[in-house]
């Protein structure tokens, strides 16, 4: 009785969705107001004239209209941004979304009991993926505790689409499968895919009810290791999801046409849990330097991720792992939540497994044999081709700074992700001799469905504190109450955004209000300076917190000669 009553009192995962409160829309003024203040770093004073004027003109005129508009939409929807932002930040979006629009990075695990080694990635591999699948059983079981702030419970919609999950293309728009069920709500898919060397495998999970231990799923990966060592490869079929998505689209439909089975194939890998990825390289890396594996992980051998697959975890031949992820389902918080779980598992059993050695009698894997013709060969090498030019164009530098960490900011009394934010800016002035426009995510979770705002990070107060960091005629006191300006300034800015008081997705709502009225673009979307301050995703600094643990990923940057700045703070390092 007393277990019965500790499980009814067990808070679930996905309890408090309904209970959540609705994204609300901001004031009008408010967000015009705080737009115009956020041109003020990149505008002359004849620029910034010109845009007060536009923006007054949209606010007493046809902005005033479109708010009215979105105030009725908002009325019948608890997330009026929800189906706009998934459209325009992803679905809509038709350039190569693997390299432009995932997220990835390394797992932890060499850090402390799995430094890298050559022979250890099928043992290790085993061992990693049965935790992922234990996070996937706590999952069903709406066991993953729920995210609060404070006693307020956060929206934990984001992690019913980190498994089973995949976007499919589409000519035009891409859309959202997503296959996973919790234990009440049903039946959910329980297989893996595993791709290597160009080919693909699939092998169920459960076997007569139970969950594959660690040396059941060794077997698994050895079969699939051997055979493809030992045979030819295979077509690399999965690159076609590094493609354009719409010629990626148009490939899709011209296999599914060549045979129906091709169509089985992909809705097996589609509905999977996840894709399994074996790589053959072997990327330096250590506790004080990331960049080899992260661009391994972020821009690695398109034949064996599945770009489209919400989470591809990645297994490297020294026993080093990843992920990379799709980002239209879901935020890298997610992510950043099942690695740290996973590897706390790792480091707690000294990365081995102590359970039974017994494996049972399991059926071994099936290899997915995709029907192809030339065309469709042809089609994969220029996918391929396409995508490693573009990759080629980026670079990747991760260090550890490891002078100080969050132990000393705090000691200050200055909040770590500001201090990390302002030096970011500061670096960026003495670099190019004048403001960067920064984009800096903010969470609004606390809402149902809610996501994240844009929160802009180049101030005024921002730049006046740096150009009185590169004069050497301000005195250090008077740099240190620019700095303290600075830092409140920014930290208010950030509390607004996550109480759905930033304007970015407001201004966005009328704008797409505007477009489904079929009315002209305003003026204030048009003006130079909505541009140049970073609006309609021109931000040259691309920036995120990934937390507090000992997770980093990375996006690549937003704009060409842009930069993508991706963080995690620890006590002793940045």
């Amino acid at each position: 009785m007393e277990n019965q009553l500790a499980k009814s009192t067990e808070e679930r995962t996905f309890q408090y969705q309904d209970s959540l409160p609705s994204l609300p829309v901001p004031s009008l003024e408010e967000s015009l107001k705080k737009y115009l203040e956020s041109v003020k770093p990149f505008a002359d004073e004849e620029e910034y004239r010109k845009t007060e004027e536009i923006v007054q003109k949209f606010q007493s005129g046809i902005g005033e209209k479109l708010h009215q508009k979105l105030l009725e939409r908002a009325k019948g929807k608890r997330n009026w941004l929800e189906e706009w932002w998934l459209n325009v930040a992803y679905l809509d979006v038709r350039i190569p979304s693997q390299l432009n629009v995932n997220f990835a990075g390394p797992a932890a695990h060499f850090e402390h009991y799995w430094p890298p080694k050559e022979g250890t990635q099928l043992e290790r591999g085993s061992i990693i993926l049965w935790h992922n699948l234990n996070y996937w059983q706590l999952l069903r079981k709406e066991k993953v505790p729920v995210h609060k702030v404070g006693n307020t419970p956060l929206d934990m919609n984001q992690f019913r689409m980190l498994f089973s999950t995949c976007k499919v293309p589409g000519i035009t728009r891409d859309s959202i499968m997503n296959y996973f069920k919790t234990e009440s709500e049903g039946r959910s898919p329980n297989h893996i895919v595993v791709l290597c060397r160009g080919r693909a495998f699939v092998f169920d999970v459960i076997h007569e009810g139970c969950l594959v231990t660690p040396p059941e799923l060794l077997r698994q990966l050895t079969y699939i290791h051997k055979k493809c060592h030992s045979e030819a490869d295979g077509p690399g079929i999965a690159a076609l999801t590094s493609e354009e998505r719409t010629r990626w689209a148009k490939a899709r439909e011209y296999l599914i046409g060549l045979d129906a089975e091709n169509l089985a194939l992909l809705e097996k890998i589609q509905s999977s849990l996840l894709v399994y990825s074996m790589e053959d390289d072997s990327p330096h890396v250590t506790p004080e330097d990331y960049s080899e594996i992260l661009a391994a992980i972020l821009i690695g051998d398109p034949t064996v991720r599945w770009g489209d697959k919400s989470y591809n975890l990645i297994s490297f031949s020294n026993g080093v792992f990843g992920c990379n992820c799709d980002h239209a389902p879901f935020d890298a918080m997610v992510m950043v939540n099942i690695c740290y779980y996973v590897d706390e598992k790792i480091f707690q059993n000294e990365g081995r497994w102590k359970g039974s050695e017994k494996v049972r009698d399991i059926p071994l894997p099936e290899e997915l044999v995709f029907t192809v013709d030339e065309k469709v060969l042809n089609d994969i090498s220029q996918a391929k081709a396409q995508y490693l030019k573009e990759a080629s164009d980026l670079q990747i530098a991760a260090y550890a700074f490891t002078s100080f960490g969050k132990k000393l900011t705090k000691n200050k009394m200055l909040h770590p992700d500001t201090f990390i934010q302002l030096a970011l800016q500061l670096a960026y002035y003495r670099l190019h001799g004048h403001p960067g426009c920064c984009y800096e995510t903010a969470m609004t979770r606390c809402f149902y469905h809610g996501r994240t705002e844009t929160m802009r990070s180049c101030t005024v107060e921002a730049v006046r504190w740096c150009q009185s960091m590169q004069d050497p005629s301000v005195s250090l006191h008077e740099r240190q109450q620019k700095m303290l300006q600075a830092f409140a300034k920014h930290n208010k800015m950030m509390k607004d955004c996550s109480a759905g008081k930033g304007f970015d997705r407001h201004l966005l709502g009328l704008l797409l209000i505007a477009k489904e009225e079929g009315l002209p673009v305003p003026e204030l979307f048009t003006d130079p300076l909505f541009s140049k301050s970073g609006g309609g995703g021109n931000f040259v600094l691309s920036t995120s917190l990934v937390g507090y643990l000992r997770v980093q990923g990375v996006v690549v940057p937003m704009v060409h000669n842009g930069y993508g700045f991706f963080y995690h703070i620890r006590d002793d390092r940045l």
